[in-house]
């Protein structure tokens, strides 16, 4: 887990008379008698013929909603498609990867724009189970939303992810996320249950939760990413696009994952050991086998994700 009226005619009283006698009616709204008619002569002129009634214009159609998507329509990354994480600092746009992961909020729909024009798939992060005191909509969450802060993660606390409140929040992020064009999203912090955040959340929550996650981003034309929550993986899996781990080698985790790369789902994975950015005693290229040994998509990379250095297995 990473964070970095149009006023009225005025009337005079002659238009006023005029229109009161063409309605049969007086200055004052008494009714006034009409004329008995004249006798008709015997020599009226024929009538003009009426002209034809002009039928009246179509009313314009309202205009159409956006259409939703179809079912089915995202993006679908596989086993073998490369990643670039950075979530702080100038973006690097140099990388030569296919999908570039970037914080939700920071970065602008213009880079967006540009990465996709430049044939990149652009995934959005933004934590889903904890509320940042920096974010924009922080201020929608309810006190009673909030539970206790995250460890080392100043200004963050973990949410009660089975409040509507707190759902109602997550689906404006993901409008957002399909605003700006992203092709997918990674919701972080999606393993509270197992994390002390001051709420009775059990697993059965955690599941609920994040197959809304899944569902809703689905719903709008988003990938979904599965972030940790490696005790969940298998029961998770079907409702998700691809993994982002973080550690899962450090760890010993990553075997978990092979029930994502079966199904040819990427596993996007990120390493911070000291060890594995200097490669002491060959420590990342020990590293690097194993990661293509278990087809995942392995980056050793600076904690702060700012994008200062990216060593990539593949």
């Amino acid at each position: 887990m990473n964070k970095p009226p149009i006023a009225p005619y005025a009337s005079g009283s002659v238009l006023l008379s005029l229109f009161l006698a063409a309605c049969g009616g007086g200055s004052d709204g008494t009714p006034v008698p009409s004329p008995a008619p004249a006798p008709t002569s015997a020599s009226s002129p024929t009538p003009a013929p009426a002209p034809a009634p002009v039928p009246a214009p179509s009313p314009s159609p309202s205009p159409s909603p956006s259409p939703s998507p179809s079912p089915g329509a995202w993006w679908r990354p596989t086993a073998s498609t490369t990643w670039q994480w950075q979530l702080t600092g100038t973006l690097d746009t140099s990388v030569g990867a296919t999908v570039y992961d970037v914080d939700l909020v920071d970065t602008s729909a213009a880079t967006i724009t540009a990465l996709k024009a430049a044939r990149h798939k652009v995934v959005c992060y933004f934590s889903a189970g904890s509320a940042e005191n920096w974010r924009p909509d922080y201020a929608q969450f309810a006190t009673a939303n909030m539970g206790n802060a995250l460890d080392g993660w100043p200004g963050e606390r973990w949410l009660d992810t089975r409040s509507a409140n707190v759902r109602a929040v997550m689906a404006g992020r993901l409008a957002l996320a399909r605003t700006k064009a992203c092709d997918g999203v990674e919701p972080d912090n999606v393993d509270g249950y197992a994390n002390s955040t001051g709420f009775p959340l059990g697993a059965n929550d955690q599941l609920d939760y994040n197959r809304y996650l899944a569902e809703s981003a689905h719903a709008l034309g988003l990938a979904v990413a599965l972030k940790n929550d490696v005790s969940q993986l298998a029961a998770l899996q079907p409702s998700f696009d691809f993994a982002v781990n973080e550690q899962c080698h450090e760890y010993s985790e990553c075997d978990g994952y092979s029930v994502f790369t079966a199904q040819d789902k990427p596993v996007f994975n990120a390493e911070y050991k000291s060890s594995d950015v200097n490669n002491t005693n060959g420590a990342r290229d020990a590293l690097c086998v194993a990661a293509k040994a278990a087809d995942l998509r392995t980056l050793v990379l600076p904690l702060a994700l700012d994008g200062s250095f990216r060593y990539s297995c593949d």
